[in-house]
């Protein structure tokens, strides 16, 4: 369940109450906390709150001064009856985030801070020492600090919704955390010496169909832990594992003067790349995240399917350089 309240100016009560009471399951109040305004309090079942919000903003787009905030409800003491039609509705209905609450989560993971960058850099030095040792527990550590699910996820949802500016700044923040890992790896790779018998590096060489659906599940993971409320920690750590070890592994060959292995990483990091963003993509497009507006909807329809398409394309070509490589 969730509480939404709506604050407007007086002279919109009607219309509001008109907007809310279609859901007559729903528990809702009407009051006037300051002269001239009103309040509406909304409990309803979670699948319905997108609509109510929806529609909340249309009808007071017109007006100066409003807010709608949107809280969890833990638990809530109403009218048998109509808690029960709550809590049935709610079983019935699959639980998905607000798209505003969806905003708010990954709009950070676009934005280059100093934590970004430390982590990003510290993720690296960490998995790099520990491919070139080929000790597994120390890579698992550097994917659990590494903040790689941000941008990613950032850049998936505001192609679903059609937002051009978080794109571009997701877009941004992926290529400057993934440069600053690379060049990381580059660095340690030219100051110790490359174990090019550790198994931990030398396996970031190898294409394989099981590395292929590490990373597609990964990113489908990443868009169902934002649009379900999982913990996102957790697939933080398998995007991370998708994306560093073969990001730091090509470094480190770099670092090493090993050119055609680092060319070989470098082909399973592009991979991986692509698969965690058409598969989070693709979540997002099923699981029916849109933008509120027709108009926003028909461009949001277009750019999501040309990025899928788009990385679909090169999923395919990736695949097709290394079954052609390997002939």
């Amino acid at each position: 369940m969730r509480l939404i309240t709506a604050t407007f100016p007086e002279g919109m009560a009607d219309t509001v109450t008109a907007t809310i009471d279609v859901h007559p399951e729903s528990a809702w109040t009407v009051s006037h906390p300051q002269e001239g305004m009103c309040e509406a309090q909304l409990v309803i079942a979670s699948g319905d709150s997108q609509s109510v919000v929806d529609r909340l903003q249309s009808v007071l787009a017109s007006a100066e001064n409003w807010r709608i905030v949107v809280l969890p409800v833990e638990a809530a003491v109403l009218p048998q009856h109509r808690e029960d039609q709550i809590v049935a509705k709610e079983s019935a209905q699959k639980t998905v985030a607000l798209r505003e609450e969806i905003y708010q989560d990954v709009s950070h993971g676009a934005r280059v801070n100093r934590d970004y960058l430390a982590l990003t850099v510290l993720s690296a030095i960490v998995a790099a020492l520990g491919i070139n040792a080929d000790n597994v527990a120390v890579v698992i550590g550097a994917m659990v600090i590494a903040p790689l699910l941000g941008p990613i996820l950032a850049f998936s949802f505001g192609c679903a919704i059609g937002n051009p500016d978080l794109m571009w700044r997701a877009g941004q923040t992926a290529l400057v955390g993934l440069g600053v890992g690379v060049a990381t790896g580059f660095a340690v790779g030219t100051l110790i010496p490359v174990d090019l018998t550790s198994h931990e590096l030398l396996s970031r060489t190898d294409v394989g169909l099981d590395s292929i659906a590490l990373a597609l599940a990964s990113g489908a993971a990443a868009a169902l832990s934002v649009l379900t409320g999982l913990s996102a920690t957790l697939v933080g750590v398998m995007v991370a594992v998708a994306i560093l070890p073969p990001a730091v592994a090509f470094a480190l060959f770099l670092g090493a003067g090993e050119f055609n292995l680092a060319a070989q990483a470098s082909v399973l990091l592009a991979i991986n790349v692509v698969s965690v963003n058409l598969a989070s993509q693709l979540v997002f497009f099923v699981m029916g995240v849109r933008p509120r507006t027709w108009l926003e909807r028909r461009s949001a329809k277009r750019s999501t399917a040309i990025s899928i398409a788009v990385w679909a394309v090169l999923l395919v070509a990736l695949i097709a350089l290394v079954l052609f490589s390997l002939d």
